[in-house]
């Protein structure tokens, strides 16, 4: 569904879905209060998607590669490969460590693919004069709005969602992104849906172990611990 006037929106992997949603509308960067864990959400975002594609599959104690058959998407299929040289049947969390340890690069790809399909436009500042700074403000909001709307649909409705809002729902869980979309109130109504739509997703769930993991170790390093 979109408005009267607009086209619907572009296709969008989850990585480009959830940096949509990580950008601040406002100055077009990434908000700092998600840099600490963007890499694992990020790749848990290709995992997603690749299995989606019945690239992969799961269960609650391993990853495999099923099919390494291209998807014809270039970051897909750059993560594919990436996986695909890691020994089959590993923890999930094996496959996020080894995405994140690309997670600059695939953000960069995912951000200029955003770029070419005129979502987003490039600007490039100095810092103090000095330090390059890359912002992407957006200049046509309807992917962000398909996101938001799709989000919002799933969260107020009892219907049974499909797997790719499944993915999306728990993606978005596992970031904490929902607050700043909804009201304390709203966030404590959806709380026991987000939950029930959570279990559905085995990925998502490893991805919000991952961010707590990361979350804790912060915490220890800024109490001195």
């Amino acid at each position: 569904m979109h408005n009267a006037g607009e086209s619907p929106a572009v296709n969008l992997t989850f990585l480009e879905e959830l940096l949509l949603l990580c950008l601040d509308d406002e100055t077009g960067l990434l908000r700092p209060a998600f840099a600490p864990w963007l890499d694992t959400a990020g790749a848990g975002a290709l995992l997603m998607d690749l299995a989606l594609k019945d690239r992969v599959d799961t269960d609650p104690k391993r990853l495999d590669v099923v099919d390494k058959t291209p998807t014809g998407e270039p970051l897909l299929d750059e993560a594919l490969g990436l996986v695909a040289e890691m020994p089959n049947g590993q923890p999930i969390d094996a496959y996020l460590a080894q995405l994140s340890r690309h997670g600059e690069h695939f953000r960069t790809e995912a951000l200029d693919r955003l770029v070419e399909r005129g979502v987003l436009k490039v600007k490039d500042d100095r810092f103090l004069w000095v330090f390059k700074t890359r912002a992407y403000p957006v200049v046509d909001g309807r992917a962000e709005r398909e996101v938001k709307r799709r989000l919002f649909a799933i969260l107020f409705d009892d219907e049974i969602p499909d797997p790719r809002d499944v993915v999306l729902i728990s993606l978005v869980s596992a970031c904490n992104l929902l607050p700043m979309m909804l009201s304390a109130d709203e966030c404590e109504h959806v709380r026991d849906r987000v939950e029930t739509i959570r279990k559905m997703d085995l990925i998502g769930q490893s991805v919000g172990r991952a961010i707590r993991d990361i979350e804790w170790s912060i915490a220890l390093t800024q109490t001195g611990f």
